[in-house]
């Protein structure tokens, strides 16, 4: 029985489409129908029914799912025994939300390319909300965002959280001491894109300090956001990681003795199973980097999820 028709028949159950999984296998619809029917065939009997809903797996093709899984398996296994990390080769297709671009993105990726020099990196930057769809349809093997995702073959690690805070213009007429959330709120607040997490959380902990009709502006760049904040457009409710050269530099100022917005979570999610192999691996280096880069910042910046003993994967 031929591996790599078995390889694409776990794909296509895995995505539920044969346009994803051509994609995925740099392949074109035509082959993989190809491999599917020859499959099919072979073994005697129907593997997916094709619907204007999609694909989906037969009784039998479920039956076959769970062998062909082991079988795949059991030769990646196999491979990964006489080879190491640098003779690896491959594409590994990674999203990530602005605030993980701007921090700790970079080390992350350095230390892709020193553990597997032969694998592809693709980058995508995109809110929260696009990169869980972009996962979920296919089109990202991992993902590091706000929140759990749920679904088929889908694992979520909670790695840490960015503290939030209340940042101005150093000697503006924003830096002065506040009595109260409704007084700051009189302000222009300016933070993430409209209905990302940060934005709903500040929406919820202004109505609990019964703050109506807040001005408030959504800016869906982080560069964007730090530009208008040095320009004195308004009070700033963004992680101070993100502007902490400004805030060395005395340019940007943290106020105090209000009430903080609340933390930005960072959650890691990826498929797994059979073939993916991989991804678990570049888990483990994000959680490497993401230590790394919360032992150089501080809890004050970056409080961590996870041990340090933990992320330490050779």
């Amino acid at each position: 029985m031929n591996l790599r028709f078995l390889e694409t028949f776990v794909w296509v159950a895995r995505l539920k489409s044969f346009r994803l999984t051509a994609e995925k296998l740099f392949s074109t619809q035509a082959s993989i129908s190809s491999r599917i029917a020859a499959l099919e065939d072979e073994l005697g009997t129907r593997l997916f029914l094709r619907d204007s809903k999609g694909v989906s797996l037969t009784p039998e093709g479920q039956k076959v799912l769970e062998y062909a899984e082991r079988m795949i398996d059991t030769m990646q296994a196999l491979k990964q025994s006489i080879s190491d990390t640098g003779n690896i080769q491959g594409r590994i297709r990674v999203g990530a939300m602005d605030t993980v671009i701007h921090t700790w993105l970079s080390p992350f990726v350095t230390k892709i390319m020193e553990r597997y020099p032969g694998v592809e990196i693709e980058l995508t930057a995109d809110t929260a909300r696009n990169l869980c769809e972009q996962l979920q349809k296919g089109y990202l093997d991992i993902i590091f965002q706000t929140d759990m995702v749920h679904g088929d073959s889908v694992r979520n690690l909670e790695l840490g959280s960015f503290p939030v805070q209340w940042i101005v213009p150093t000697g503006s007429l924003y830096h002065r001491r506040y009595a109260s959330i409704d007084e700051l709120a009189k302000e222009r607040i300016i933070t993430f894109s409209k209905n990302s997490r940060p934005h709903q959380d500040i929406l919820n902990l202004l109505h609990a300090g019964n703050v109506c009709a807040p001005r408030i502006s959504c800016v869906n760049s982080v560069a964007a956001m730090t530009r208008l904040i040095r320009d004195g457009f308004g009070i700033g409710a963004l992680p101070a990681a993100l502007v902490s050269e400004e805030l060395k530099q005395g340019v940007l100022t943290l106020l105090e003795g209000v009430p903080q917005p609340p933390s930005l979570g960072v959650v890691a999610t990826w498929r797994n199973g059979v073939g993916l192999e991989l991804s678990e691996d570049i888990i483990a280096l994000a959680c490497e980097a993401l230590y790394e880069y919360g032992e150089q910042m501080g809890e004050a910046m970056l409080a961590l999820a996870i041990p340090g003993t933990e992320q330490k994967t050779a």
